[in-house]
């Protein structure tokens, strides 16, 4: 894992989240990512095997859908240095720098100046 993880990636997070595409498909995917931990997680204690299966297919869900998504970003994320890096930061974004980001106003930013740049490209 990294040093100082969360604001490692939080100096980088605006340059990866920069298409409105990917900010909308994050907007649905990182709640349906939180509430697929939180069904895995509480599947042992509330008995259902199901809710297990559940909710490892509504992460690896998102898990693909973002990836996805952040092929469209102009700036690419750093690579991962093995699996513990990847685990580590996909959860820190999932359950911290994202929500972060639409809490701080961020995410609406970021919305708003792709419309701009948008609009830039269709007048150039």
């Amino acid at each position: 894992m990294r040093k100082h993880l969360l604001s490692w990636q939080w100096q980088g997070y605006a340059a990866n989240h920069m298409v409105r595409s990917n900010l909308v498909l994050h907007l649905v995917t990182t709640p349906v990512f939180v509430a697929a931990l939180a069904a895995t997680v509480a599947a042992p204690i509330t008995g259902p095997w199901w809710l297990a299966l559940a909710g490892l297919g509504g992460m690896l869900a998102a898990l693909v859908a973002q990836g996805r998504g952040h092929r469209s970003e102009p700036a690419a994320p750093v690579p991962f240095t093995g699996p513990g890096d990847f685990v580590s930061r996909f959860l820190a974004e999932q359950l911290v720098n994202f929500p972060r980001l639409v809490v701080s106003g961020g995410w609406a930013r970021a919305w708003r100046a792709a419309g701009d740049r948008a609009h830039e490209t269709r007048l150039a």
